[in-house]
């Protein structure tokens, strides 16, 4: 009966000090596969043709995060990081929602790892993260306990907006925004009763600045279906000092269609 808990049972409201999103391209073929039913890749033709699927690593300084209606010095402030797919989730009425599925989620506080489990399947793990601005440095370090999401990265918060990246395969600024991560929604398959449970974000003032960013170690892709990929760095977006918040889970079935 866990997976009644699952759901997202509680709106949450937090405040991002920092949010630094990496979106890095792979192979549509790699990705598939870790879909679950109802999702489909959200994906990039570049202008040689070639099709790209995107993974989101996403690292995130959340203050005060708090289940909404309580007051925000009830909060925790927790480092968190994680990785997730761009994702497709259609409706029966021609809809079409474009979110995040989950693979994996780190954070700095044992709390975050047995609430988030309790009530999500964002699978969180404990890390050792730190996070620090130098100067016009934003730097986050990230020790996994399994070694399988280590992370350094270094964004220049000076010299904004940064260009592409040089091998990104989107065209323009236009094209790599629509891959900024987080997107409006995130989604979840109940293996247990078929269905796909949807949590749509809040946020306000929300207006990514692309960085240019120095990411020494990124372990993820190094292990499980990712072993032997090559992952192109596609961009790099950076908000700061808003607020941001989930509702509560709905489920739909994963024709789309709502229960």
């Amino acid at each position: 009966m866990r997976h009644l808990l699952q759901r997202h049972p509680f709106p949450m409201r937090t405040h991002f000090a920092h949010s630094l999103v990496l979106t890095y391209a792979l192979a549509p073929e790699l990705l598939t596969p870790l879909l679950p039913p109802g999702l489909t890749l959200d994906t990039y033709t570049d202008r040689t043709g070639r099709e790209h699927g995107f993974v989101a690593v996403a690292l995130v300084d959340a203050r005060r995060l708090r289940p909404a209606g309580l007051p925000a010095r009830l909060g925790g402030d927790h480092l968190l990081t994680g990785y997730r797919i761009f994702t497709r989730f259609a409706t029966p009425g021609g809809r079409t929602m474009r979110g995040l599925k989950i693979l994996r989620s780190d954070t700095a506080g044992r709390p975050m790892v047995l609430g988030g489990n309790l009530f999500s399947r964002y699978n969180y793990r404990l890390a050792r993260i730190g996070s620090r601005v130098v100067a016009d440095t934003l730097e986050f370090k990230v020790a996994s306990a399994d070694g399988r999401a280590d992370l350094h990265v270094r964004a220049d918060l000076a010299d904004r907006p940064a260009p592409l990246p040089p091998d990104s395969p989107f065209a323009d600024a236009r094209d790599a925004r629509r891959f900024a991560g987080p997107l409006p929604y995130t989604f979840e398959h109940e293996p247990q009763t078929g269905t796909v449970i949807v949590v749509k974000a809040t946020r306000t003032r929300w207006d990514p600045v692309p960085v240019a960013v120095e990411v020494p170690r990124l372990t993820f892709f190094e292990h499980g279906p990712f072993a032997g990929s090559k992952p192109v760095l596609a961009n790099a977006f950076h908000v700061a000092a808003v607020d941001y918040g989930w509702e509560s889970g709905r489920r739909r079935r994963e024709s789309g269609a709502e229960l």
